[in-house]
């Protein structure tokens, strides 16, 4: 599984730092997550730390 950074991003840079996985980085309107990087912090933390940190709610889970 992996994360995704919806339209409501306000590129606040808050989750970039806190992805152990270097999976966040800003695209073009808005910060995105490379699914083939992110693994949802698996290994890493109990819950996935750019959803713990964002002030928007704009990241969510895709299959």
């Amino acid at each position: 599984m992996a994360l995704s950074i919806t339209d409501e991003c306000i590129n606040c840079t808050i989750c970039e730092p806190d992805c152990p996985n270097n999976a966040v980085f800003p695209g073009l309107t808005h910060y995105e997550i490379d699914p083939d990087r992110c693994t949802e912090c698996e290994n890493f933390f109990a819950t996935p730390m750019c959803q713990e940190v964002c002030p928007v709610d704009c990241i969510m889970s895709i299959s």
